[in-house]
């Protein structure tokens, strides 16, 4: 039976996150507005809290398993903050990509590398079928030569290489694309900047060139050159990625969406709105009764997430459940911290308070690892039955 009932085990951990977010919090709005500049990988308030892995001690089978854990911790931690962390873990979205696809050989070659993922180009936006990016192996080198653009590459800026998507033959579209893995300073890899954006401002979001980029044939991830006639080859594979950081992604827009409830609790209550649970509609007041229809729409979010991990922590498929997720999340994100900044009024506005940062912070959390939109498609055609070709 599924149960999402945390033990005292699992509290202690959330309580002590929410202690370090605190701290967190009280950084977000200098890096917000010095868009330049990095948060530390580490804060001074740090010897005052133990590792993150320490919290972990003691565990017993009685508390919440580790994957749906991880969940509510990527939540407790965006409850602070979306970029600044107590310590900055290691690792990116291309170590996701290296865990599901790589050969056991590269896992152990790379393995300790932080790497980036990406995927997104100029022209292509959240479609990765349409990647323009080309690899063209040149067998008398033993090398693969790169040649493209990147943008909006998370941890892009810090990470020590990426695992970059390139197409080996456009004609045979998804099944000529390929990923590889490269390390900063190989010839012809440019970081051309960080990108300046509308929310997540202090995140590590970067520009990628390559221009005639050559790395060793040995780091095409998984190491399968074929290019299938019948099938998407390696393309569906390097896309259970997302199953496993959709949740995630998810996770971290909901820890924010969080704050800004809380927040606005406060709000509501300094200014005499009493909440109540229990009352019907005709109880409360219309601007109680909107809060908790925000509430709700947390809540229900929260356990799509809960759910899509607890499918692959017990080895369960989760394509669709992750899409669920991503997508409810997404949307409901967004609506929480607009029907929060409303209720607020024009307080919510001012820079004083992080609620309108957390309104631009999570507009994010509905674009990348596959758009909104991009989750709708993939949820109909699973319960439909369609394939990509008939339903677009």
């Amino acid at each position: 039976m599924i149960d999402f009932s945390l033990t005292p085990n699992d509290r202690k951990v959330l309580d002590e996150l929410r202690r370090e977010a605190l701290v967190c919090r009280s950084y977000a709005r200098h890096y917000d507005e010095n868009e330049h500049e990095f948060p530390p990988d580490e804060l001074p308030e740090a010897k005052d809290f133990a590792p993150l892995m320490s919290l972990f001690a003691g565990r017993s089978a009685e508390d919440t398993g580790l994957g749906t854990m991880s969940m509510l911790v990527a939540a407790a931690q965006s409850w602070g903050d979306y970029s600044v962390r107590m310590r900055r873990g290691k690792g990116g979205l291309g170590n996701a990509a290296l865990r599901a696809a790589g050969t056991p050989e590269q896992q152990q070659q790379w393995g300790e590398l932080t790497l980036a993922m990406a995927i997104t180009e100029p022209g292509c936006g959240s479609d990765p079928s349409r990647v323009q990016m080309t690899a063209v192996l040149d067998e008398q080198a033993n090398e693969w030569v790169l040649n493209g653009e990147k943008i909006f590459v998370t941890t892009g800026c810090r990470a020590d290489g990426v695992v970059v998507w390139a197409t080996l033959d456009r004609s045979a579209g998804r099944a000529g694309i390929k990923s590889f893995l490269v390390e900063k300073g190989a010839p012809g890899f440019v970081v051309a900047h960080k990108e300046k954006k509308l929310g997540i401002r202090a995140d590590d979001t970067a520009a990628y060139v390559f221009q005639d980029c050559r790395i060793p044939r040995g780091n095409l991830l998984g190491g399968n050159e074929e290019i299938p006639k019948q099938s998407s080859g390696g393309f569906r594979g390097v896309m259970k990625t997302f199953n496993m950081t959709r949740p995630g992604v998810a996770a971290i827009g909901l820890g924010i969406a969080e704050a800004a409830l809380d927040f606005t609790r406060d709000a509501l209550r300094a200014a005499g709105v009493a909440i109540e649970y229990g009352p019907g509609i005709a109880a409360q007041s219309a601007a109680a009764q909107r809060f908790l229809e925000l509430e709700a729409l947390y809540e229900a979010a929260m356990l799509t997430v809960l759910r899509a991990t607890w499918l692959s922590d017990n080895g369960k498929p989760n394509n669709l459940e992750a899409s669920i997720c991503k997508a409810k999340a997404g949307a409901a994100v967004r609506e929480i911290t607009q029907g929060c900044i409303e209720l607020v009024g024009p307080m919510a506005a001012s820079r004083e308070h992080l609620l309108e940062k957390w309104f631009r912070d999570v507009r994010i959390t509905d674009i990348y690892e596959g758009t909104g939109q991009i989750q709708r498609l993939i949820i109909a055609r699973d319960i439909l039955g369609y394939g990509r070709n008939e339903l677009k």
